[in-house]
């Protein structure tokens, strides 16, 4: 398995961000190809030492990296990477690897 981490920082409106992320953001998500699973964090993002500057973090397991990089790819892909632009307005951070159970 490969796991694309997206953490979005603070926006300047997070509820004009939650609304556009999960009405239009994640539907168009759904659609890339490969896509295995989609979680997003649920709650303020934190750390064990208080707050963090994120919002938002949301993980999309796929089969592999090239199954990442093919969805990055895709019309889909490009269209929700796209679509980011218009409401991450606190900026985002991406992060892909492959994944193993220890």
């Amino acid at each position: 398995m490969a796991q694309l981490v997206v953490m979005y920082k603070t926006p300047t409106d997070a509820a004009a961000f939650d609304k556009h992320y999960f009405e239009k953001h994640v539907p168009l998500a759904k659609k890339i190809r490969g896509l295995r699973k989609y979680d997003v964090s649920k709650g303020g993002v934190g750390t064990p030492f208080g707050p963090s500057a994120y919002h938002l973090v949301a993980i999309l397991e796929f089969d592999d990296l090239a199954a990442i990089q093919a969805a990055f790819a895709s019309a889909e892909g490009q269209a929700a990477a796209a679509d980011v632009q218009t409401f991450a307005t606190g900026g985002v951070e991406l992060f892909m690897f492959d994944t193993r159970e220890v």
